[in-house]
């Protein structure tokens, strides 16, 4: 593993959150991809361009863009979603893709080594925005692009939340909603020397569940909330599941429960 300096995410990735990330990476990938052609759009990767994909996870995006490119570079703090990453990438048959385990604000990345940057959701929780985006820049090319996915608000996932007790996350440093306000975004990126920053809002329909129940046992596994449920007894815990499953009643349609997301689409030049 290289050198780690956001320690506490780092921890979490390692830990249970990284594990059922990769034993459930088809649903994981169920609920996000639905962004992805936007997102390889408008990064435009070349045939012969080399793309490095930050906060990687189990590397869905990562192939995708090896593909339609040169050759691709998944990072990412995980070791379990990176095993399951490389075995991916071995049964698709994918060429010309790796995948390293280490932190984006001090991975040494080889100067403008790469045509283009992505990410799809795995730049929100950077220790120092500021410092980890330079870092990218400095892998790009002169003139690379940089092109990913931030959240903007929680869409549908707001109401399941609530359900839960509590509001869920809030916008603030390294958090899932940190990346949420524009102006953030053109800031962090203009220290980080990049210019043409843009953003876009984007939304796309995710699928939680074959139907409610299966829904709400993904929502009562998934990493923070089964965290804040760590204390609950038995009827505290069942109260929730109801409620959970209440909230996701009305997104579900024939054999699948969806849920709207909100995000922006960013783009910027090194």
């Amino acid at each position: 593993m290289r050198d780690i300096v956001n320690t506490h995410q780092a921890e979490a990735w390692n830990g249970y959150e990284g594990t059922h990330w990769a034993d459930h990476h088809e649903r994981y990938d169920a609920v996000n991809s639905g962004y992805n052609e936007v997102l390889l759009t408008a990064a435009a990767v070349g045939p012969a361009e080399r793309v490095l994909d930050i906060g990687c996870g189990n590397g869905q995006l990562t192939r995708l863009a090896a593909r339609r490119g040169g050759g691709a570079l998944g990072v990412d703090l995980s070791g379990p979603m990176l095993a399951r990453a490389r075995a991916l990438a071995a049964e698709e048959g994918v060429a010309d893709v790796a995948f390293e385990q280490g932190d984006a604000q001090v991975f040494p990345f080889p100067p403008g080594a790469f045509d283009v940057a992505l990410s799809r959701f795995g730049v929100m929780f950077f220790a120092d925005p500021v410092r980890a985006f330079g870092n990218v820049r400095g892998a790009l090319r002169p003139d690379g692009r940089l092109a990913f996915l931030s959240m903007r608000g929680l869409g549908d996932l707001a109401g399941v939340l609530a359900a839960l007790g509590g509001g869920g996350p809030q916008p603030g440093p390294a958090g899932p909603l940190s990346l949420s306000d524009p102006g953030v975004v053109r800031d962090v990126l203009g220290a980080a020397g990049f210019r043409d920053v843009a953003t876009e809002p984007v939304e796309a329909a995710g699928t939680w569940g074959r139907d409610v129940a299966d829904a709400a046992d993904f929502v009562l596994a998934w990493g923070p909330v089964r965290f804040a449920l760590r204390d609950a007894d038995q009827a505290t815990g069942e109260r929730v599941r109801r409620a959970v499953a209440d909230a996701l009643a009305p997104h579900a349609g024939p054999g699948a429960v969806r849920l709207r997301g909100e995000a922006w689409l960013v783009t910027a030049r090194a």
